[in-house]
C-alpha cells in the first residue's frame, strides 16, 4: 500500500518512472548470474580475479534504464538475507559496485576463507524482483 502511495505521489508530481519505488524492476524468467572464476573451493592468492557470468539478461551501466538489464554487485562475506530488496545496495568493502558495466574485477582480500556472491542491481543499484543472485563461491586466500 505504501509503495502505491509513493508511486502515485511521484506520478502526480510529473516525475514518472524515475520515482518508482525500490525493488520494482522485474527480472526476466530464468535470469541467472554466476561466478565463472574462481571456482568454489579454490585456493587463491592476491589479487583475486573474479569473473562474472550472466544469462538471460544484459549488462547496462548504473543510471541507464533498459528493460532486462542490470549491473553487477559483488558481495564479499555478506549473507544475502540481510539485504533489503527494496533499497539500493550499500557501497563498502563488502558490497562492491560495478556500475560501469564491468564483468570482472581484481580484489585484495585478507588471508583466510571468504564467500563471494554476485547480485544484479537495476539502474538504481536496487535488486531486481525476484533477485538475481549467484550461488555462493567459497575461496581460501593464501
Amino acid at each position: 500500500m505504501l509503495r502505491t502511495v509513493f508511486l502515485a505521489a511521484g506520478l502526480a508530481l510529473g516525475l514518472g518512472a524515475a520515482t518508482a519505488v525500490a525493488g520494482e524492476t522485474p527480472a526476466p524468467d530464468g535470469a541467472t548470474v554466476y561466478i565463472i572464476s574462481p571456482a568454489d573451493g579454490a585456493s587463491v592468492s592476491n589479487p583475486v580475479t573474479v569473473v562474472f557470468g550472466l544469462e538471460g539478461m544484459g549488462v547496462a551501466p548504473a543510471g541507464v534504464e533498459k528493460e532486462n538489464t542490470g549491473h553487477h554487485h559483488l558481495l564479499i562475506d555478506v549473507d544475502p538475507s540481510t539485504i533489503d530488496p527494496d533499497s539500493p545496495l550499500p557501497a563498502d568493502d563488502n558490497h562492491r559496485h560495478f556500475g560501469g558495466g564491468q564483468t570482472q574485477t581484481s580484489v585484495e582480500l585478507a588471508p583466510g576463507e571468504h564467500t563471494l556472491i554476485l547480485m544484479l542491481g537495476d539502474q538504481n543499484h536496487i535488486p531486481h524482483d525476484p533477485p538475481v543472485l549467484s550461488e555462493p563461491v567459497t575461496i581460501t586466500v593464501q
